[in-house]
């Protein structure tokens, strides 16, 4: 499996962040989030109704009021977007919105071991899914044969760091004279890269499909850029993802770089994996070993089960010896953990 970039809201710029910094720190509008104690009463299944007082698209977070008062300190909830039931390319919310949401506490906030409360697994009333780019992009875009209007090519690269890409458009589609002129290159912002609402990560010569807006100065450029026939452009997509069932194994955490977003589980030996899963284990071990002798570093044989972050059930916190729990995947590099979850 190959690395995904985190941090902020698919739209957003390097900088900007979720909130709190990974270490937990308290700072700009964390200062105002109350924390209470670890033993807080909070029932994880219940779904409470509320209206979104404050959202920050850029940052990627705000807050929500709960209708139900004296449930939890003032009356509001922390929401992040990676929180929101979205099908937008770019989840965020409205101010003023009424949304449905659990509650989750979130470890390591204050100074004596409290944690804060989040809003989890937020959508609108009755659980569906937040939409509200596609209607938002046809009051304020135009766009070239109009906003469902597709057309293939090839991404020759996206840089999450530099935040865009360019697609090389397929020549038969190419017009250079009359109305409705299509390029034969076209530029790609981040906002425009359908990651299925996660981050995307880089890429190079991936076939896409996409549609073209002109911004206020004419200039053409690549809009919702997907794989064909509308898939979202994920890491697991791109790498072939297949689950290897929903059989929960045991582990523990060998290396989590949080800066990143990424590590390595040693699957405990007790849950034997299937000899297919096995044999695609073995030769990731072995091309990884072979990869570092190659840069003049010392290889490996253990066996480790690589995880991203979005691999990661919300609210768990990893770190080297975390006993955790995971189902497994199988891709183009070889095997994974997804649903990490703490023993």
């Amino acid at each position: 499996p190959g690395l995904m970039a985190g941090g902020g809201p698919p739209g957003a710029g390097a900088a900007a962040g979720p909130g709190p910094n990974a270490e937990g720190g308290e700072h700009g509008p964390w200062a105002k989030v109350p924390t209470v104690p670890k033993d807080f009463p909070v029932d994880g299944d219940k779904r409470y109704l509320g209206t979104v007082s404050f959202y920050s698209k850029l940052k990627g977070y705000g807050f929500v009021e709960l209708t139900d008062k004296g449930v939890v300190p003032e009356d509001r909830l922390f929401v992040q977007w990676r929180s929101i039931k979205s099908e937008d390319r770019f989840p965020f919310l409205i101010k003023d919105m009424e949304v449905e949401f659990g509650i989750a506490k979130w470890p390591g906030m204050g100074p004596r071991g409290e944690v804060t409360l989040r809003a989890k697994d937020l959508s609108l009333p009755h659980g569906a899914s937040v939409r509200l780019q596609d209607e938002m992009d046809a009051e304020k875009k135009s766009f070239v044969g109009g906003q469902g209007m597709r057309f293939t090519g090839s991404l020759k690269f996206f840089n999450p760091r530099s935040g865009y890409g360019y697609i090389n458009v397929d020549p038969a589609l190419v017009k250079t004279e009359g109305e409705d002129q299509v390029p034969a290159e076209l530029r790609v912002e981040r906002s425009e890269v359908n990651a299925g609402g996660l981050q995307p990560g880089f890429m190079q010569d991936v076939v896409v499909e996409f549609g073209i807006w002109k911004t206020s100065r004419d200039a053409l450029k690549a809009y919702n850029v997907t794989l064909p026939g509308g898939v979202p452009l994920t890491q697991p997509n791109l790498e072939h993802r297949q689950s290897i069932g929903t059989q929960m194994y045991r582990g523990e955490v060998q290396m989590w770089n949080w800066r990143s977003g990424w590590g390595f589980i040693k699957a405990d030996p007790s849950v034997p994996l299937s000899p297919e899963v096995q044999a695609k284990l073995s030769q990731q071990t072995q091309e990884a070993k072979k990869r570092a002798e190659e840069r003049g570093r010392q290889g490996s044989e253990e066996e480790l089960l690589y995880v991203r972050k979005d691999d990661v059930m919300q609210g768990v916190r990893l770190q080297k010896g975390t006993q955790v729990m995971f189902q497994i995947y199988v891709d183009d590099k070889g095997v994974g953990a997804t649903q990490v979850q703490t023993v």
